[in-house]
């Protein structure tokens, strides 16, 4: 949604009507923007919009009916609640069936229509959580939007991981840290035959090495102090999906040839048992380092680097695709607005030139990181992270922003905190005056 806080967009041509319901709609809680005719609230209206219109019927121009019609065609769950005067409530009836929300017969008390307002933002609610989560659904077949850029090396990496995620061939994956391993390892589990097994993610440096061994392996109940009860180690229940081992050069030597054996055989043995269990799993394993110099070190082993090595997959990193930076940015900002409900600020050629210029050491990871917080309104650029030199003189985007706090807190303070007289008088639109509020970090207290 673009935001949490919905709008009630209120259409009437009667002037004193139009400010007593909107005066009246704002003491119950609510956010309205007015408009007196059906043709200026239209732009307003999107299929992301989080709000319902109210519209009198009899208006000079195109009337309620029309703006129903309308507002459906640009989306057609979206909430249109109608006015009617007395002769109107047959035309209303017919008005539901062919889409309206509902409708209210004048004269009526601002709760009834209120009530029925928070109704109809409920279904709103509803319709559009749904449709984020059936666009995610969508979004995990799509590898474009799993792996987002136009540059050479990302449509490549694409290529690859459409080429081999319907084999069983093991995958070795190369990338920095924060590049998304894990992503690419996901998107070969999810495009490949073993989509409905599980994924099992190990982070070979998280686990400590006492407990290596059975979390992958798996041991029966009295193998070792404290093994009270049998265990299903990550291997065996990865069986008939994919085992993703991530910072693989982090395990220790010795687990490494037991893992070479159960790779090369396809099969494993829990701890304290003889019993050989087939195993039907495919391998990707994942490292930020070069496991052939390692293995040449003597820190990993070189015949468990070349049967992993079937396949390998390099991630370039962000500084070497920077056209990729401010599409993935908006992609990320995307999500974290959708998790957060929060609008998306305006996204300038001035922030684009940062975020390219930037060298990103800690990759995609680090990206969106940023990402959220400019979602969340906690940041607007690298210059508000690096404190100005003493003596430098203010860049013209500083003497810009101190003007704009300048002027906006004076109009707070003239108005006595009110919103909508603040951005009426500025010329700005009430988001707008919102993100600035945000970006300025102008304290603000109705």
């Amino acid at each position: 949604m673009d935001s949490a806080i919905p709008t009630i967009h209120l259409v009437d041509d009667d002037d004193d009507l139009r400010h007593a319901l909107a005066q009246g709609l704002e003491l119950e809680g609510l956010s309205v923007g007015v408009y007196d005719s059906a043709e200026s609230v239209l732009d307003h209206i999107g299929r992301e919009d989080y709000g319902v219109v109210v519209t009198d019927i009899r208006m000079p121009g195109d009337d309620g009916m029309t703006l129903l019609k309308k507002v459906l065609a640009i989306d057609a769950t979206y909430p249109v609640i109608l006015i009617t005067g007395h002769g109107d409530v047959q035309l209303a009836v017919e008005a539901m069936r062919g889409g309206a929300y509902d409708f209210i017969e004048k004269p009526f008390p601002v709760s009834r229509l209120s009530t029925v307002i928070e109704r109809a933002l409920e279904k709103r609610r509803l319709v559009l959580e749904n449709r984020t989560l059936r666009n995610e659904l969508d979004q995990r077949h799509d590898l474009t939007q799993r792996l987002v850029g136009r540059s050479g090396q990302i449509v490549r990496l694409r290529g690859q991981i459409a080429a081999v995620a319907d084999t069983d061939a093991d995958v070795l994956i190369v990338g920095e840290t924060g590049a998304g391993k894990e992503v690419v390892a996901r998107a070969l589990h999810d495009y490949g035959p073993r989509a409905g097994g599980n994924f099992v993610a190990i982070n070979c440096a998280a686990l400590p090495a006492d407990i290596f061994e059975s979390e992958l392996f798996g041991h029966e109940s009295g193998a070792f102090t404290g093994a009270q009860r049998q265990r299903i180690g990550k291997l065996e229940h990865a069986h008939g999906g994919t085992i993703f081992l991530d910072e693989i050069e982090s395990m220790p030597l010795d687990l490494q040839a037991k893992l070479l054996r159960a790779i090369e055989q396809r099969t494993i043995e829990r701890l304290g048992s003889n019993k050989i269990i087939p195993l039907d799993v495919r391998f990707v394993a994942a490292t930020k380092f070069d496991l052939e110099k390692e293995g040449a070190k003597g820190t990993f082993r070189s015949d468990l680097y070349y049967r992993l090595n079937v396949i390998t997959l390099t991630i370039p990193p962000l500084r070497e695709r920077k056209d990729d930076i401010p599409l993935l940015f908006f992609h990320l900002a995307r999500d974290a607005r959708a998790r957060y409900r929060r609008e998306i600020p305006e996204i300038d050629h001035h922030l684009e030139s940062e975020l390219i210029a930037h060298d990103w050491p800690g990759n995609v990871r680090e990206l969106r990181n940023y990402a959220e917080r400019f979602v969340l309104g906690m940041w607007s650029g690298f210059e508000q992270d690096a404190p100005r030199a003493e003596g430098q003189d203010p860049t013209l985007a500083d003497r810009v922003a101190a003007f704009e706090k300048a002027a906006i807190e004076a109009e707070l303070a003239r108005h006595g905190g009110a919103l909508k007289p603040v951005y009426e008088a500025l010329g700005i639109s009430r988001k707008g005056l919102y993100d600035k509020i945000k970006r300025l970090g102008i304290s603000h207290e109705a």
